[in-house]
């Protein structure tokens, strides 16, 4: 394959915005916990839509499929470089892998049944997946100023009903809480730290932006400093800058076969 592709492998683009993906897009280590948990006594995985390779588990045998170029090039050294490649044919055969783990990525499928179909057809054991509950995604003090962003995001993420139906066999959902330090940049990640959502390098690492009304966006941003700094912001959500945790959207979905 070129370098970049003509067209992006999902619906966002991040061969561009990917550059700065990996530095505010870190994984957060109470996050993996959770996610390594679940993979059991896998010793050997493919992770589908690796990109920079968050969450992804060492000292195991992993196998990463990631179609943009952008992505692959931020892999940290200590990790495997990542094959080019989509969900929807994974290169690998029936039951090849012990498990196969894909986060924060099913949005971006053109396929999504088929990605998941691939995920259960080539690992013998769980297929661990994380991903967000559309249902509450509107729920996030973030649809106060720029609520076009949410409902986009909202649209863009598949029901987990859905996920469960297509993976097939036992499928169990769970929230992941959100840590009030997660190191992982996407936007709920900064429920009590709102000042960064102000920084546009940390809004280009997360996709959701480009899908909203941007004139809205704009607009919402502005509102958001001004309300910062008049301190209106802190009136109704100020307790979230001490709350340790955050119940958002995020879950860990783990299919049995």
């Amino acid at each position: 394959m070129d370098a970049a592709r003509l067209n992006p492998a999902g619906d966002f683009d991040y061969e561009a915005p990917g550059q700065v993906y990996a530095r505010v897009r870190q994984p957060d280590p109470r996050i993996a916990a959770r996610i390594h948990a679940a993979l059991g006594d896998a010793r050997s995985v493919v992770n589908v839509g690796a990109g920079a390779g968050s969450y992804e588990p060492t000292g195991l045998d992993v196998i990463a499929i990631e179609p943009s170029a952008t992505m692959r090039a931020q892999r940290p050294p200590h990790l495997a470089p990542a094959i080019d490649g989509t969900a929807d044919t994974l290169p690998l055969g029936d039951d090849a892998v012990d498990a196969a783990m894909a986060t924060i990525t099913i949005h971006q499928w053109p396929d999504l049944e088929a990605g998941l179909r691939e995920m259960r057809r080539v690992a013998r054991g769980p297929v661990v997946i994380v991903t967000f509950d559309p249902a509450t995604l509107s729920d996030f003090w973030l649809a106060d100023y720029a609520p076009s962003v949410l409902t986009a995001e909202a649209g863009r993420q598949p029901a987990l009903d859905r996920v469960a139906g297509a993976l097939g066999g036992e499928v169990v959902v769970t929230p992941l809480m959100v840590p009030l330090d997660c190191t992982d940049g996407f936007i709920q990640g900064f429920y009590g730290r709102p000042e960064q959502l102000l920084d546009p390098a940390v809004r280009a690492a997360q996709s959701s932006w480009a899908f909203g009304d941007q004139d809205e966006v704009a607009r919402g941003v502005a509102r958001l400093a001004a309300d910062l700094e008049s301190g209106a912001w802190d009136e109704r959500y100020g307790h979230l800058r001490t709350q340790p945790e955050y119940e958002g959207s995020l879950r860990l979905v783990v299919a049995q076969p």
